[in-house]
């Protein structure tokens, strides 16, 4: 008889966004005329740039001749698009990053699951609390997080760095030593950015112990600070201990073309039972195993983000984007709110009134204002009181929604 996975089935309740997805449609399903305003789930809601469409129409039209038609894409990606990336994202802000040293993906989110198959099993990691639900839900698919406490809703062998107001949700170093560190900055969900000092205690802790950082850097392109380091290879020595995960979702609004890409700098090794070997090249065979490389349309339009016009009309959509987030940002406070967030990041981060929990403020923002957000709990225990809102939804959509916040407390 065939046998399961056993720690697949270790996991609490379904995804977090796929929990909100079925309450909101059973909602809507009881209050079929009701107007939802959906400030949840991080997706994107302005249209590519047109530096991008431009770039597929054209992409496209090369698969219409035999000249140009290009088949499966190189597994590690197009020259194009790597040459690109490392000299628009790395090279010009002092990063010593090699084209080849990046893996061209269809997501951050892919990447930030799978990069952890390369990893020994008996590995420990350490994530923010609250975080990102993928770093510790793939973590435990593979075996490596141990037991589930109901009560404090903690992994057993996952080590909990809290990330909470009084520390400006920047981590404490962990109290114990684990091998892999996942780091999210600007950070979802907090909206909390780390600065370059912060980061660079991080990257020699992790080079002091063996360990290695795996950066998100998804929403770097809305930082507005130059202390604010937008790689984590700004940092002296992050070559020897840094992986970075990079996306093209939340700057360029691919969430539907899907492209990404993952940093691996030939000068991190870990060890073997043999002596060591480099990350880079365990990814290489990994990647070139397991996937076929994004298309060859899609990578040209990732190419097009790093063009002049690219880069003005990208500008613009964040602009947009953060013009949102300080209007609930403000309207949040306006209205009584402790809120934070919503500077470096599309993402507003407030704390729930009085002594509610994250999922009953949840269903009474969508009872009573018709406003759907994500509760804190989803991301962590230390996300427990809080809840957020984002800020890719549309600017008349924000402010819409900030006026039934104000009118449901007033009536509360």
């Amino acid at each position: 008889m065939v046998t399961l996975n056993e720690d697949y089935l270790k996991l609490p309740g379904s995804y977090l966004f796929s929990t909100i997805a079925k309450k909101v449609a059973a909602y809507q399903a009881e209050h079929k005329d009701a107007d939802i305003i959906r400030l949840g789930i991080g997706d994107v809601t302005q249209p590519l740039p047109q530096a991008v469409i431009e770039a597929l129409h054209k992409a496209v039209d090369e698969q219409g001749s035999a000249e140009t038609f290009r088949g499966y894409a190189p597994d590690l990606g197009y020259s194009f698009l790597r040459e690109a990336m490392a000299e628009n994202d790395y090279r010009q802000r002092g990063c010593d990053i090699a084209d080849d040293e990046i893996f061209i993906s269809d997501g951050a989110k892919s990447d930030s699951a799978n990069i952890q198959e390369i990893f020994g099993a008996d590995c420990r990691i350490a994530v923010c609390d609250p975080v990102y639900p993928v770093y510790v839900d793939t973590n435990v698919m593979a075996g490596r997080a141990g037991d589930y406490d109901k009560d404090t809703e903690t992994w057993s062998r996952v080590i909990y760095m809290p990330c909470v107001a009084e520390n400006g949700f920047v981590p404490e170093l962990p109290g114990e030593t684990p091998d892999i560190i996942y780091l999210c900055y600007p950070n979802n969900p907090t909206g909390g950015a780390i600065t370059k000092e912060q980061l660079q205690r991080f990257v020699d802790y992790a080079n002091k112990n063996g360990a290695v950082i795996i950066y998100d850097a998804a929403y770097e392109a809305y930082i507005s600070d130059p202390a604010v380091p937008h790689s984590i290879y700004e940092c002296d020595g992050a070559r020897t201990c840094a992986i970075e995960l990079r996306s093209f979702s939340k700057n360029a609004g691919f969430t539907g073309l899907r492209l990404g890409a993952t940093v691996i700098p030939r000068d991190l090794k870990a060890k073997t039972m043999k002596g060591e070997t480099e990350l880079h090249s365990l990814w290489a065979r990994r990647h070139g195993t397991k996937y076929n490389g994004a298309p060859y349309i899609v990578q040209r339009a990732g190419e097009a983000c790093y063009s002049e016009e690219g880069k003005k009309q990208i500008r613009e959509i964040i602009d947009r984007y953060m013009k949102n987030a300080a209007y609930l940002l403000n309207g949040l406070k306006e209205a009584g709110y402790e809120v934070y967030g919503g500077v470096h990041s599309p993402y507003v981060w407030l704390k729930t009134p009085g002594n509610m929990t994250s999922w009953e403020f949840f269903d009474m923002l969508l009872d009573k204002a018709q406003v759907v957000g994500t509760p804190g709990s989803g991301f962590g225990p230390h996300g427990e009181h809080y809840f957020r809102l984002t800020a890719f939804g549309s600017y008349e959509n924000s402010v819409r929604a900030i006026e039934r916040i104000k009118a449901m407390k007033a009536v509360r």
